[in-house]
């Protein structure tokens, strides 16, 4: 996940970093290796080796000299941006170490030890309206055990003050499609860490009154699966009947091919004279982009047909559709909203493209390219993508996203009263349908 990231002085004041202080002689040392290792990155890893006819040699031979002149860390991070704003691009940025920090960032600081994130309380949250929202609490959980209910508020955790990050984040992205996937990895970066470690959470509950709990930290749901040179990742998958002539498939990352295909085989199966069926995507952030083929099989007896087309500088990757034997014919409506990135993107993309599903939900957070967040060596953060992806439509999905068909949004209300618009909203589409 990327984005466009322009550094001023006077955003960064906002965000509390101090734009005045001088560099000592180890951060301007610092801040050259990390312009040389930012223009190298693009030079080497972007997908049009022209770099989008920009004379990429001239840019850095004109920039590098202001950047050993920048006096102050907001100079040398607004060298280094503007040296990224020539690609007019998308997911290209330089973000200040704070900011990189607040995101939830994996990386370790240089010198320090990476930070543990394998256990959680069993919360699903989103950022509606500027409020950190329980969504969803797992069953046989810690948070469960302690009450916590769809539609309180997270207010802090671990003591820090959920409000102000959001704030943050809200002025520095308000006009991003990143805006929900980076809102809700800040606040839940806060209540990740080791297993068995505490996170003491206050909340405000349906009576909005606080509430303050000590909650432990487990193994998220799911199988630990391991692919290639990823780092292991849980992966879940649930399928069942919504209502009984419609099904849904839902699964919280594109991993696991044989598990996910499996289930949405079964359900394909279970649903033979269903109705419709729905795919839920929301807060799925992607995962293996061959998935999205295999998952689209299911749904369409056409041959011929693709999604889209990823490009790198190796090669062009078009995503066709194989369709499986006895595919589902019947109405299919995929669910998304702003943490639906990646694989995700192309496969709901892709499926409204072709006419095959109606999209339902909000905007997705327009993240489809394979991309890279690292940390640089002045302790800033470098994003920066490897590829470009167009839909069958023709449409750029990356910083755009995908539109649903019909736009519904979680509310406060409808999470403390039980109910899940967008997934309501799905079903009142396909129910007239019946056969």
């Amino acid at each position: 996940m990327s984005f466009r990231l322009a550094v001023t002085a006077a955003v960064l004041v906002s965000l509390g970093i101090a734009a005045d202080k001088p560099l000592t002689e180890d951060q301007r040392r610092l801040n050259v290796e990390s312009f040389e290792h930012v223009w190298t990155t693009v030079r080497d890893r972007h997908w049009d080796p022209k770099t989008n006819g920009v004379d990429w040699q001239a840019v850095h031979d004109e920039l590098r000299p202001k950047l050993e002149k920048a006096k102050t860390m907001d100079e040398a991070r607004a060298v280094m941006s503007d040296m990224l704003s020539r690609l007019h691009e998308t997911h290209f940025a330089i973000e200040p170490a704070d900011l990189y920090d607040d995101l939830g960032s994996d990386d370790a600081e240089p010198g320090k030890e990476k930070p543990s994130r394998e256990g959680n309380p069993g919360i699903t949250l989103r950022v509606i309206d500027g409020r950190a929202l329980v969504t969803e609490v797992d069953a046989d959980s810690p948070a469960a055990r302690a009450g916590v209910k769809p539609g309180w508020e997270i207010v802090k955790a671990d003591g820090k003050p959920v409000a102000p990050r959001l704030k943050k984040i809200q002025a520095k992205f308000a006009t991003s499609t990143l805006l929900d996937i980076l809102s809700e990895r800040s606040v839940a970066s806060l209540l990740t860490g080791p297993s068995g470690s505490g996170v003491k959470i206050t909340f405000t509950n349906g009576d909005n009154k606080p509430v303050d709990l000590t909650l432990d930290r487990v193994k998220p749901r799911g199988v630990t699966a391991i692919f290639g040179n990823l780092p292991p990742m849980n992966f879940w998958v649930e399928s069942k009947k919504v209502r009984p002539d419609i099904g849904m498939v839902r699964f919280n990352i594109f991993f696991q091919p044989d598990q996910l295909i499996k289930s949405v085989q079964d359900m394909v199966g279970a649903c033979r004279d269903c109705t419709g069926m729905i795919i839920d995507l929301r807060g799925n952030p992607g995962g293996i982009g061959a998935l999205a083929m295999g998952l689209a099989g299911w749904f369409t007896e056409k041959g011929g047909q693709q999604l889209g087309t990823m490009i790198t500088r190796e090669s062009k990757l078009n995503f066709v559709i194989f369709p499986r034997p006895k595919p589902f014919r019947g109405p299919v409506a995929v669910l998304v909203d702003g943490c639906s990135g990646s694989t995700s993107e192309i496969f709901a993309g892709g499926m409204k493209d072709i006419g095959r599903a109606r999209i339902f939900g909000t905007r997705t957070a327009g993240a489809a390219l394979p991309s890279v967040f690292e940390r640089l060596p002045n302790g800033d953060g470098f994003q920066y993508a490897i590829a470009n992806y167009i839909s069958s439509g023709g449409k750029q999905l990356e910083g755009s996203g995908v539109i649903p068909d019909e736009q519904v949004k979680l509310t406060r209300q409808a999470l403390l009263a039980g109910h899940d618009p967008v997934l309501e909203a799905a079903v009142a589409w396909i129910e007239p349908q019946k056969k």
